[in-house]
């Protein structure tokens, strides 16, 4: 009885690759770059920018599908649409994107192709089975996916506007931290699946208070995230928010740090000093506190909705005499007070010590 299935096993995965790559493996490395017309040393250097081991010479190891995209990749170099000088950070940008949500996709396949027994545990599908269900969920995983990325690129409409007009990928925006303290001393402690659940359950709960207020999620390290706003008040937001919304005892406190100015958005990600500094400003804060630098809080003073009060000045890597500013959200009520602010500056309760560092 086990015999059909050992055959068949080979058979089920290459029609799941034929289905995902469109076609069997037909071409060596060589074959596809004489095929695409481009130079060898080329198409290596973008496949491993898309994050791909190196194929031996003599492994036909690609696709028709494969020659089509540096097809494609060709005809957007010449429209300008793409420079050839970037085309390989271009690559690697995509490659690692995709690369996380392939990962997530497979184990969701896993968990589509077990079946529960009566008695506990999973049986696995059968090949045939897997292949069915490969055939019916990845066309709908494609479109889904075509349908999120149209979406962004609408919602960034503003920046295409604005790269239009000549300002291109410099803007000035609001750029947050957010970091869960005391993260590894407790992640040691944790099984895998545990301590997935909590990088889950932290990774949702941000994406979702950022995008509650118009901030965009740049990308997600674990114990932290990095987030933009090109609203000093969202920005503000969701750093106030967040705290409150993660808050439990079952986790890591939230600490947020953030500061506002120019910054160069480029492949998804964003450079600047001003990242820099938001990622020291969160370190200077304590559980729960929101720190923010003082070209934010100038834009934030004077609004009824918060206190924004000036610390004791710190020096950090990087940067001598910081100066942090506390901001927390103004009770009903509360009249803006100049005593107050003289009270902040010389209390540093809201400012971690070297001692309260994560080991």
């Amino acid at each position: 009885m086990d015999a059909p299935d050992e055959r068949s096993g080979p058979d089920a995965r290459e029609a799941i690759e034929r289905l995902l790559l469109d076609g069997p493996r037909r071409y060596t490395r060589l074959q596809v770059a004489e095929l695409a017309g481009m130079a060898p040393d080329r198409t290596q250097r973008l496949w491993r920018a898309l994050g791909f081991p190196d194929a031996a010479d003599d492994d036909p190891a690609f696709t028709d599908a494969d020659v089509r995209a540096l097809g494609v990749l060709s005809e957007l170099i010449d429209s300008g649409f793409v420079d050839a000088d970037t085309e390989a950070s271009i690559a690697r940008a995509m490659g690692q994107a995709l690369s996380r949500l392939a990962d997530w996709q497979t184990d969701m396949l896993a968990d589509a192709l077990s079946r529960p027994e009566p008695g506990g545990g999973c049986q696995p599908a059968s090949p045939e089975e897997a292949v069915a269900v490969a055939r019916e969920l990845l066309p709908k995983m494609r479109d889904i996916q075509s349908y999120v990325w149209r979406r962004h690129l609408a919602a960034n409409a503003d920046r295409l506007l604005a790269s239009s007009a000549g300002q291109g990928d410099r803007r000035r925006l609001a750029v947050g931290f957010a970091d869960l303290v005391g993260y590894t001393t407790r992640s040691r402690g944790m099984g895998g699946r545990e301590l997935g659940a909590m990088v889950e359950d932290f990774e949702s709960t941000a994406t979702e208070v950022i995008a509650q207020h118009r901030g965009r999620v740049v990308k997600t390290v674990g114990d932290g995230v990095l987030f933009t706003a090109a609203s000093p008040v969202d920005a503000v937001e969701i750093g106030l928010l967040l705290p409150e919304v993660w808050d439990s005892e079952e986790r890591p406190p939230l600490r947020v740090g953030a500061a506002y100015g120019a910054v160069l958005t480029r492949l998804g990600d964003v450079y600047s000093p001003v990242v820099n500094l938001a990622s020291r400003l969160t370190s200077l804060g304590r559980p729960g506190t929101v720190l923010v630098d003082r070209e934010l809080a100038q834009r934030l003073r004077g609004l009824r909705a918060y206190r924004v009060r000036p610390l004791r000045r710190v020096s950090v890597r990087g940067y001598d005499h910081l100066q942090p500013w506390l901001v927390r959200r103004r009770p009903p009520g509360e009249e803006d007070n100049p005593l107050e602010g003289m009270l902040d500056e010389l209390a540093d309760d809201v400012l971690e010590r070297p001692e309260d560092e994560d080991a």
